[in-house]
């Protein structure tokens, strides 16, 4: 088998039968180029399971997992094909454990600088505002973002907070959480509770708490 030209016909396939982009087909050709390369290397050169796993071997040492992810879907895609066509008798990488766990990651942090200015843009807002409706928006943007970085909820929590779930009078926020499990979050910020004393007054609707109206 001429792996070269066999992948040159698998891109053409990719091509002009399932349609993909021209960037997609420059992603594949980069792969499999790749694996050739590592192929051509070893002392023994057929598409096996040990050079496979050599392979990835070699991916996790160079790149992130994702990025290794992405590779190993090309070659395995690559390798069905030629399996389809019969070019293969067996292909090698359904013995292979290509499966890992990628890094779980860090949820992104605000800087208190970046916190700051958007605190002090929801101010200028309300000073701004010249009508009724414009300064309800505002008064319920500055109360939301002070109550998200004040007691650190979840935005969806934020969003489903009902009238009822807050309480003023001794600075406290009932949340019901997954699988029904109720919490109490503290406001220890009397700027947060007179912030949200305003919006409340203001707010002369029921049922949710932060309306969803732009």
């Amino acid at each position: 088998m001429n792996i070269q030209n066999e992948i040159t016909i698998y891109l053409n396939y990719c091509k002009y039968h399932k349609k993909l982009s021209n960037l997609s087909i420059k992603a594949y050709s980069i792969d499999l180029q790749q694996f050739i390369t590592y192929l051509v290397s070893q002392s023994d050169q057929t598409i096996s399971k040990a050079t496979i796993s050599g392979f990835i071997q070699e991916l996790h040492q160079k790149y992130p997992a994702k990025t290794v992810k992405r590779k190993l879907a090309s070659l395995r895609a690559f390798l069905n094909y030629l399996e389809f066509e019969e070019i293969l008798e067996i292909n090698p990488i359904r013995k292979v454990k290509t499966r890992f766990q990628e890094p779980k990651q860090l949820p992104k942090t605000i800087s208190l600088q970046r916190i700051k200015q958007l605190l002090d843009t929801a101010l200028r807002e309300k000073e701004l505002a010249c009508t009724p409706y414009s300064k309800f928006v505002a008064l319920r943007d500055r109360a939301m973002l002070e109550t998200l970085f004040a007691t650190g909820i979840r935005v969806s929590e934020l969003c489903s907070l009902k009238t009822s779930d807050i309480s003023l009078d001794d600075g406290t926020i009932r949340i019901m959480g997954k699988g029904a499990k109720e919490r109490i979050i503290q406001i220890g910020n009397v700027e947060v509770i007179n912030s949200l004393q305003q919006y409340q007054k203001s707010n002369k609707y029921e049922s949710d708490f932060f309306l969803s109206i732009v």
